[in-house]
């Protein structure tokens, strides 16, 4: 009899239903009663991991400490769990595929036809089992990607199939997340979508336990009874999840409606105490009851799709909350700022960020923005590709070398301030070869950030190929802008400061893969406390 309980959450309808955000709220509210609880994601593409996809195909990617470069909802779970993933919390079709293919090279299915089933749902069964099978956890949820009825997801729904079948119906139970639209034209709730995305499943040889309804308008006690008889579940499996002004508001939504009590009513477990969410509802209503307000520019090439920064904006919410401040952040398109413009466009700001990213397309708006900040006194943080585009904008305005570059925009420039990292130069394939994952970071100890940190050596998440080119460190660096802090081992550039700037640090690594609820990450709240006295000193 297996001791770890498996939750499956499926989705149907439409994509973007928000199984991720379920799933985390359900683990926050098992967590709070005190289950040791984890949450995975299946995605059915193809790829092996999201590190190749441009972020407008499918959000950012998150990165956890071991590396992994992973799909955005893996930044909720931790978000909302406050405890690290890692590589067997996110797994792939394509990851699945190659496992498979590796061992029928090395001969370890000879003699037979490899077919996807058994071999592919043997192999999705058992990374479904991986984490369980660690003895870590009381319960395992995971997140199957993609809808109901959808090709490239058959394989995964059959392999819960089987698990159910293998583990026992009593330590296992799925959740479907659909959708019950609102007709205005009628005036009405429709629930054939939800009856038809049940049927598939069924279809597929899973019977869904709880049905989890996505609506804009309440359910009416008759729609959730009629969704009870058509759908085949109880009436009390039947929650809504109506549309909130926060994903943060979600688990006390799911709270209100019993999603925990019947999910463990169903999987035969009893909890000592109610949920505990004091720490939650702290942060809660500071999110919801700011005394103050600011704007933060976001400047990204990648602004139009609101996932591509998700880690960032996330980060901003803690970090608002904490200093009791409302943060209206303002997307700003790097291809459309230059210094025709850059003075409109940064005007009302009271801080500003420079996003991460790969290419050259709008790197001149990015410097462009960065030198106003610069000049302004306006507070500024600068995230890996952004902390290179300082480093760049003072060589070039301060240090005058007109021509400083990085290689990846200029690759024959005459002063590669930025170059590529000597590790990176003999790598050929880009998949899942960048620097990835946790590295320590030495602090300078009359520097900003060790003040801000609290510590003298920390550990930061990175995701990136260029580097601060070390042959350039006695001509770019002077008592302004330093070097604050340095990879030990490595001797890259990690952190830097414009020590006569009120509050100018850029970074190499992505300080937003490691804010969560519970502990907003210090150089975002210090950047926000900042970007307040800005606004506040502007207003005398």
């Amino acid at each position: 009899m297996s001791k770890t309980k498996y939750i499956f959450v499926t989705g149907g309808v439409t994509s973007s239903l928000g199984k991720g955000i379920i799933a985390a709220s359900l683990a926050k509210l098992l967590q709070a009663q005190n289950f040791r609880v984890t949450i995975q994601k299946f995605d059915p593409y193809i790829n092996v991991d999201p590190g190749t996809l441009n972020p407008y195909e499918h959000g950012e990617c998150y990165v956890t400490e071991d590396g992994a470069e992973t799909d955005l909802d893996l930044g909720h779970y931790e978000r909302f769990l406050n405890i690290a993933t890692s590589q067997a919390n996110n797994v792939t079709t394509g990851r699945v595929y190659q496992s498979v293919i590796e061992k029928e090279r090395r001969g370890e299915f000879l003699g037979k036809t490899v077919q996807v089933i058994p071999h592919i749902t043997n192999e999705i069964k058992a990374r479904m089992r991986l984490l369980g099978e660690s003895g870590d956890y009381d319960i395992v949820i995971t997140e199957i990607g993609g809808t109901v009825g959808d090709i490239e997801s058959l394989p995964y729904i059959e392999s819960v199939r089987q698990l159910i079948w293998d583990l026992g119906k009593e330590n296992t139970i799925v959740i479907h997340l659909t959708l019950i639209p609102y007709l205005a034209a009628a005036a009405e709730l429709k629930t054939k979508p939800t009856q038809h995305s049940v049927k598939t499943l069924m279809e597929s040889g899973i019977v869904a336990d709880i049905i989890v309804c996505r609506t804009e308008h309440e359910l009416t006690e008759e729609l959730r009874e009629k969704i009870a008889l058509f759908c085949n579940v109880k009436r009390e499996a039947v929650i809504q999840s109506i549309d909130v002004e926060t994903i943060y508001d979600v688990p006390l939504k799911m709270l209100e409606e019993g999603l925990d009590k019947a999910v463990l009513n169903r999987l035969q477990l009893k909890s000592d105490q109610a949920p505990d969410l004091t720490q939650w509802n702290i942060f809660l209503n500071q999110f919801k009851n700011p005394t103050n307000q600011i704007k933060i520019g976001l400047v990204g090439k990648y602004v139009e799709l609101q996932d591509s920064y998700k880690s960032i904006l996330e980060s901003l919410i803690h970090a608002g909350a904490i200093n009791e401040t409302q943060i209206e952040v303002v997307s700003l398109h790097s291809e459309h700022i230059d210094e025709k413009n850059v003075e409109a466009q940064l005007q009302s700001l009271d801080g500003l960020i420079v996003a991460p990213g790969f290419g050259d397309r709008g790197i001149e708006g990015k410097i462009t923005a960065i030198a106003h900040a610069r000049t302004h006194d306006i507070p500024f943080l600068g995230i890996c590709l952004g902390m290179q585009m300082a480093v760049i904008e003072y060589s070039r305005n301060v240090v005058q070398l007109p021509d400083a570059n990085s290689t990846e925009m200029e690759p024959d420039c005459s002063s590669p301030v930025i170059d590529l990292m000597e590790s990176q130069k003999s790598v050929v394939n880009k998949g899942g070869t960048m620097r990835l994952g946790a590295w320590d970071c030495q602090l300078e100890e009359h520097s900003l950030v060790k003040t801000i940190y609290g510590s003298k050596t920390i550990s930061e998440r990175h995701r990136h190929r260029y580097e601060f080119n070390n042959d350039f460190m006695a001509t770019v660096f002077d008592d302004t802008l330093q070097v604050v802090g340095v990879n030990p081992d490595t001797g890259l550039v990690e952190i830097i400061e414009n020590k006569k700037h009120p509050w100018f640090v850029g970074v190499q690594f992505h300080p937003e893969y490691k804010s969560t609820v519970a502990n907003p990450h210090p150089l975002f709240v210090a950047f926000a406390k900042a970007a307040l006295t800005h606004a506040l000193d502007r207003k005398r």
